[in-house]
């Protein structure tokens, strides 16, 4: 199994969070593959400017292949497929999310109930 984390669910694997359920880190441990996109960072760098979240894109950035994830860089057919989504959802980075895993295709593991309106591709934990 392919999966790609969402932003939180990444920075919960990463921190050891107890927000992360023991089947989704169950799921997590038990794939082949394990992505965290760039648009993710890009998303923790834009938050973290604004004062929505303490934490530093450069070390979430060199933290993907330590911990065992791969990064998935954002392509443009990625950016492209956006325009195909329906407007179930508003947040500009959830919606790269969901056009990556449809395009690669990817599993996105989230906690947000909205994505699994766009895919059986995506698992709500």
């Amino acid at each position: 199994m392919r999966l790609l984390l969402d932003t939180h669910v990444f920075l919960w694997a990463l921190a050891g969070s107890r927000l992360l359920k023991a089947s989704a880190r169950r799921l997590i441990e038990g794939a082949d593959e394990v992505y965290v996109s760039a648009a993710s960072i890009w998303e923790v760098a834009i938050k973290a400017r604004l004062g929505k979240i303490n934490a530093d894109p450069a070390v979430l950035a060199a933290a993907i292949e330590p911990s065992g994830f791969l990064e998935l860089p954002v392509k443009s057919r990625h950016a492209a497929g956006v325009a195909r989504l329906e407007p179930h959802h508003g947040d500009p980075f959830d919606r790269l999310l969901i056009a990556q895993a449809l395009a690669e295709p990817l599993k996105l593991v989230t906690a947000d109930e909205k994505l699994a309106l766009y895919s059986e591709l995506v698992v709500v934990v």
